[in-house]
This record gives structure tokens, C-alpha cells and sequence, in this order.
């Protein structure tokens, strides 16, 4: 959420406007309280747009299906303004996270909660098709977790069972892998399109993964007409129940009275929405929305204080869920005492342009590059969206756009060689010659801030709230995005310099250190507090993987383990002989059920249970430290070694697509890859290049 600017209103009807929560191209929503001091989202048509009668009427449209629906299991609509002046509706406000970032954050739910879930939105369909309607868009993003139980919003295109939606532009709104193929099609929909969507999001909670995937959206869409769901990873007993509801055929889809019996839970089932993981974020968000309520009066001030809501958002280091993923951030300038320059906006993360991908037969050509000014130590390159960041030959930072490689913006005062990092993709954060923290705006470069007070060797990792480092003093620190302020700060726990820290990843309120003398140790990101550790993973720090609640290490063996108390699942011993000189099994790539890690060769193993689907034999791997492999699209990029450089691998069959040099293979630099948006992007020597992959 961020403060009110120039041209907002104050109030509409009963409802005092505190802060923006979001805006889209119709109009904007605003967090809100009435004089009782209940909260509100408050949606209203833009100024400009008011007087566009097609606008106008799909807005009262909106207003007027939604409070149509009488049910526990949306958000109410609280009041609207559809004729004279300037239209609003005012819906209850849910704090708490949408099932997405839930499922994203803390993995997929168990077999109550699932059950829990599935029965609640059942009903909430049940009593959408008693009013007559349609809802048109059940996705994960359009359910938010409150403490009693889910609750479905955005009826923006939610229509009566009757009849066509169509956008502006004419188009069909369809959210890919959760629109019904009927929707896909563009035919008419009834209450089943519906059930199509109910089935593919209960298949994302049970299993972690969508249940229709693709290399671009057309992808998507087609598996979603004519293609199989995937559901390999909903445990058993859930699948013959779930996959009913993805039938192609509309006509042979349960009714959500059916999917409400057949899925009906334990009585305890309940309680996954009061304990556990997910009923402790619920009710961190609850209580940072009450805070900011109560830190306001009903009176409307003369003009709203900016520095009074930063500091209200600053409470629990959290944003409110409504404008998490889509309005722009506040950080106050300057000092810690907030002094200096005034606060600057974070923006939205910008869209990833994604490459085209080749078709059989097309040639594996750079899609740019290389391209020189890279530093020739350069760590990895940071793909943020648009943009991948690269240490510059004169040690600062650069940021060059994906699509052709030019450069975008320049940081001159940070150093390269400390590493960087994304904060959600909005920030990126390096650090500077005396150690400060320096954080810039991925999609422009402007600096958002900067830190005093820590002197910073090494940035280690990043989630959406913290920054963690080690310190010149040998101190691991996290440092809060919204303040600043060193949130803990211990002794390192593993062995670390600064030519060799450890390799790091964090994820689901864990921190995950594998240092250089293989000892592995994960802390409570909120605490510092050590949790499990294992004594002899490897001989080398080798960067762990983190998806969902598993962690997968490489080094004397394969193995995944859970990341919040570290039980073993499963491992597999490498065919290598493991020494202080090298050997084992290298840092593993993981994308929904597939593992991707090398040994002897590469293999691809089913991160479910470690079983080998196939292994490529190397031509020369060895003389490189180990590289993580990319996995873009049906490719998969691998460093084999300084001479014989990259290899593109097809990721269906593990047939060698496409090798790839930097010109001269003797001359000993070394290979740093990353990959996103369909591109393999590799630095080499100061030069940096993008690949393509295949379908």
C-alpha cells in the first residue's frame, strides 16, 4: 500500500481513504475505514473515464453483481455509489494472503487442509451459481486466507450464466491454465467453467505446481483444450477426486455440491487456518491491518501525512496483501531516523519479456552478444524482468536489457565483486566500497537507499522483507527492506572469507548456508536461531536449491530434505569419488518435478523421489568449479568446462542440442550462467551473451 498523492480523494460516502492499495487501467482501489472503524476496499472508476458510458455500465455491472451474492465465502460488499458522481463500491478487506502466496511461500497443503479448502469453495461456487452467475476467474490469486476459512474476491467479469464477456478490446479474459477450454474457445460458459477452475487450483494446492504448464501462454492454452493436466504431484488418494473436475467435457464435471461431499474434511480440518505456518501469516497481516487502522483517526486531516503512514507500514516489516504483488512500495530516504531525501516509490516489478523459442532445426544463434563491459570476475548474472545485472569492468554495477543486450543504467558506486541481489524483483542490492548497503530500483537504476552502520564483505541472499550478509567482522546479518535496520545479527555459523563465502538460499522462513567445507546449516530467518544443520554435505560450497518446503543439496550425494526441520527424503550417492580435490555430485536445478544436477554426466532425476530419467555423458567437465544448470523452456545450458565452454541439452531426452564457445578455448576464464525468460545469459572473459532455447 502506498500514501495518498496529489488528486486522490479523502473520503467516499462513509469511508475515510488512508492509502492506495492498487490501480489498473479502469480505476483505483483504496484501503479505507468508515467512522465504527471497519475496513475497506474502496474501488472507483477513474475521473477520466466516468463519462465513458461502456466503462460506466460494465463498473455498475460489477457493483451490482457482486453484491448479488449473499455468502460467507466472499468478500461482501459493504456499499456503492453507481449513479451521480464518481462510482465506488466498498467491499470487506481481507488482509490475509491469497492462496498463491501461500502456496508459494509454505508449499503445497496437506490432505485436511486440502479437503478444508476444497468444501469451503465448493460452497462459496454453490451459492455464485444460486444468484445466477458465473465467476469466470477462480484462480489462486483470486482467493484470499483469512482466519475463517478462504475467501473468493474480483467478480470484475463475473456474469450471469447467459452470454458472452468481452473486454474492451473484445477479447475473452482468461486466466491461462485456470480458464475452462470452453473459455479458451471463446464459447458460452455456465456454472461447470467454473468447476474447471476449482479442480485446476485445487490441484496447485495439493500439488505445488499449475496443473496445465507451457513455454508461453498459446502453450498453456493448448494443453488446456486438448492436452493431459498434470497432477503427478497430488498425493493419491486426492487425484481421483480432483481430476474429475478437468474433464474436457463440461457435461462430465461434477456439480460443487458433489466435489463439497466427496471432499468433505475431518472436523479438525479447521485448524489450518487458526495454527500452523499458514495461520501464522494470516494473523501477522490481520494484525499490521489493525494496526493501521488504529494509528488513524476518523477525522480527515488537511493534507495526509505521508511520513505517518511510512511509518505505520513499517510495523511487522510487512505490506498489506490487496497491493503486495501490484502497487508500488514507500522507503523513507536518508539516515535511519529517516532524514535526508524525500521517500522514494518503489514501482511495480515490470513484465518479463520473454523470448521467442526455436522450433526443431532453428539454429542455436546468440540473441545478442556477447557483449563487452563486463567485469571479468563478474559474479552470475541477475536476471530482474527486463533487465540482467552484471559486474562492469570498472567494478560498479550494470544493468543491460534482456531483449538486445544494451546497456539500461549504470551504479557506478556500488562494487561488483561484494555480489547483488533482487528484493521481489523491485530492487536490486549491492553494496559499496566501504560496505554500505546501496539499493536501486531494478527497472530505472534510480538509488532507493542506502545504509550507514554496517560495514558489508559479502550479500548472501534476499527475500521479499530481508537482505542477508556477512559483515567484514565476520558477523551474518539480515537487514530490513522497509527500515533498514539490522534485524539480528550473529558470529557466522559456518566457515566463510571473502574469496570463499557460503553458498546461500533462502525460502518459507528459512536461511540455508552450505559453506566451503561442506557443513550445512539453516536458521530461522525470523530469529537467526539455528534450526538443523548436516556436518559433511560436501567438500565445496555448493549453492542448495530451495522449491516450496524441500530443500536439494549436491555434494557427497543427491539428496532432499525438508526445509523446516531437515528430515531426509531422499538421496542418491554419486558415481564420482568424492576428495578434498573435487568429485560429487554438483549444485542441483530444480523446476516442478524435474531435478537437474551433474555427476559424471548429467542427469535428470524426479525431485519427488530421485529416480534417473536420463543422464548425458560430458565431453570434458571438470576444469570449471561446478555450475548450477539452467533450465529455459525444453533446454537445458550446462558449463562443462573452460575449454569445451556451454551445451545445450534438450531437456524431454537429454540429446545434445547445441555447443557454444567464446571464441578462444584456451584462454582460462571461467563460465557464470543464470537464465529466465526463455534466454540462457552467460558471462565469459568480460563478455556477456544471450542464448536462446528450444521448445
Amino acid at each position: 500500500m502506498i500514501p495518498l498523492s496529489t488528486g486522490d480523494p479523502l473520503r467516499l460516502g462513509p469511508y475515510r481513504l488512508i492509502g492506495t492499495l492498487g490501480e489498473g487501467g479502469m480505476g483505483k482501489v483504496y484501503f479505507g475505514r468508515d467512522n465504527s472503524g471497519r475496513k475497506a476496499a474502496v474501488k472507483v472508476l477513474r475521473p477520466e473515464l466516468a463519462h465513458d458510458q461502456h466503462l460506466a455500465q460494465r463498473f455498475v455491472r460489477e457493483a451490482r453483481t457482486a453484491q448479488a451474492v449473499t455468502s460467507a465465502g466472499v468478500a461482501r460488499v459493504l456499499g456503492a455509489q453507481t449513479e451521480g458522481g464518481r462510482p465506488w463500491i466498498a467491499t470487506e478487506f481481507l488482509a490475509g494472503p491469497t492462496l498463491e502466496e501461500a502456496v508459494d511461500a509454505y508449499g503445497p497443503l496437506g490432505e485436511p487442509g486440502l479437503r478444508a479448502l476444497a468444501a469451503s469453495l465448493a460452497r462459496t461456487l454453490q451459492d455464485i451459481h444460486a444468484a445466477d452467475l458465473v465467476h469466470r476467474d477462480l484462480k489462486p490469486s483470486n482467493i484470499v486466507l483469512t482466519s475463517r476459512g478462504p475467501r473468493v474476491i474480483d467478480f470484475g467479469i463475473a456474469r450471469p450464466e447467459h452470454g458472452l464477456t468481452l473486454t474492451t478490446t473484445g477479447q475473452i479474459p482468461v486466466t491461462p491454465g485456470y480458464g475452462a477450454p470452453e473459455q479458451v474457445l471463446g464459447q458460452r460458459v455456465g456454472p461447470q467453467a467454473d468447476v474447471f477452475s476449482l479442480g485446476a487450483v485445487l490441484a496447485y494446492a495439493a500439488g505445488g505446481q499449475r496443473a496445465f504448464n507451457g513455454p508461453h501462454v498459446a502453450a498453456v492454452q493448448y494443453e488446456v483444450v486438448h492436452g493431459e493436466a498434470d497432477v503427478s504431484r497430488v498425493p493419491d488418494q486426492l487425484r481421483h477426486l480432483i481430476l474429475p473436475c478437468l474433464a474436457k467435457d463440461p457435461a462430465q464435471r461434477p456439480v460443487p455440491a458433489q466435489i463439497a461431499l466427496a471432499l468433505a474434511p475431518p472436523k479438525s480440518a479447521g485448524k489450518v487456518w487458526r495454527q500452523g505456518p499458514w495461520a501464522e501469516e494470516i494473523a501477522r497481516r490481520e494484525t499490521t491491518a489493525e494496526h493501521l487502522v488504529s494509528s488513524y483517526s476518523t477525522e480527515v486531516p488537511a493534507q495526509p501525512s505521508r511520513r505517518r503512514m511510512l511509518t505505520a507500514l513499517a510495523v511487522g516489516g510487512t505490506v498489506l496483501a490487496a497491493g503486495a504483488g501490484t502497487t508500488a512500495w514507500w522507503l523513507k530516504g536518508g539516515g535511519r531516523d529517516g532524514s535526508g531525501p524525500p521517500p522514494v516509490a518503489v514501482p511495480p516489478a515490470v513484465e518479463t519479456p520473454s523470448a521467442a523459442v526455436l522450433a526443431a532445426g532453428d539454429d542455436f544463434a546468440p540473441l545478442w552478444g556477447p557483449v563487452r563491459g563486463a567485469g571479468a570476475k563478474t559474479p552470475a548474472p541477475l536476471p530482474v524482468r527486463d533487465v540482467v545485472i552484471l559486474e562492469t569492468d570498472k567494478g560498479g554495477l550494470a544493468a543491460h536489457r534482456v531483449t538486445d543486450g544494451k546497456q539500461k543504467w549504470r551504479a557506478t558506486g556500488a562494487s561488483g565483486s561484494a555480489g547483488f541481489v533482487t528484493v521481489a524483483d523491485r530492487l536490486v542490492v549491492g553494496a559499496d566500497a566501504e560496505g554500505a548497503l546501496q539499493a536501486f530500483i531494478a527497472s530505472t537504476g534510480e538509488q532507493a537507499w542506502t545504509t550507514s552502520g554496517i560495514t558489508v564483505e559479502k550479500l548472501l541472499a534476499a527475500d521479499a522483507d530481508t537482505v542477508y550478509v556477512m559483515t567484514k567482522e565476520r558477523h551474518l546479518s539480515a537487514v530490513a527492506v522497509a527500515t533498514r535496520k539490522v534485524l539480528w545479527s550473529i558470529p557466522t555459523p559456518v566457515r566463510t572469507s571473502y574469496t570463499a563465502p557460503p553458498a546461500a538460499a533462502v525460502g518459507a522462513g528459512r536461511l540455508v548456508l552450505f559453506a566451503s567445507d561442506g557443513v550445512v546449516v539453516v536458521l530461522d530467518t525470523a530469529s537467526g536461531r539455528k534450526v538443523w544443520g548436516l556436518p559433511n554435505q560436501g567438500t565445496a560450497a555448493l549453492a542448495p536449491a530451495i522449491v516450496k518446503d524441500r530443500v536439494y543439496f549436491g555434494g557427497r550425494t543427491l539428496a532432499a530434505h525438508a526445509l523446516t526441520d531437515g528430515k531426509k527424503i531422499w538421496s542418491v550417492e554419486p558415481e564420482t569419488k568424492v576428495d578434498e580435490s573435487g568429485g560429487g555430485w554438483g549444485p542441483p536445478a530444480v523446476r516442478g518435478n524435474e531435478l537437474y544436477a551433474v555427476d559424471d554426466g548429467l542427469y535428470r532425476r524426479r525431485a519427488s523421489d530421485g529416480t534417473k530419467e536420463w543422464k548425458f555423458y560430458l565431453r570434458g567437465y571438470g576444469d570449471d568449479p561446478r555450475k548450477r544448470p539452467v533450465v529455459q523452456g525444453g533446454t537445458v545450458w550446462i558449463v562443462e568446462s573452460g575449454y569445451y565452454g556451454l551445451t545445450a541439452v534438450s531437456a524431454d531426452t537429454g540429446d545434445e542440442l547445441f555447443p557454444y564457445t567464446f571464441g578462444d578455448k584456451d584462454d582460462g576464464a571461467a563460465y557464470e550462467v543464470s537464465g529466465d525468460g526463455n534466454r540462457l545469459f552467460a558471462a565469459h572473459g568480460g563478455s556477456v551473451v544471450a542464448m536462446p532455447v528450444r521448445a
